[in-house]
């Protein structure tokens, strides 16, 4: 006689063994600690005033 299984349960330690893979992988993509977020953010600042600065004014267009 085969061993009796719960489905409920299998079905729900497959579910979460799918969301922990899920996570994993969202981790690699979208993860990014905060002191690498501010440094990314400080540089984009200082490359949009730099662009600013050597901004050529016409008066035209505007």
């Amino acid at each position: 006689m085969g061993e009796i299984v719960n489905l409920r349960k299998v079905r729900k330690r497959k579910d979460r063994e799918e969301a922990a893979e899920r996570a994993g992988q969202n981790r690699v993509l979208h993860g990014m600690p905060k002191a690498e977020r501010t440094v990314l953010a400080a540089r984009k600042d200082k490359a949009d005033r730099t662009l600013d600065q050597h901004r050529l004014e016409t008066g035209e267009g505007e």
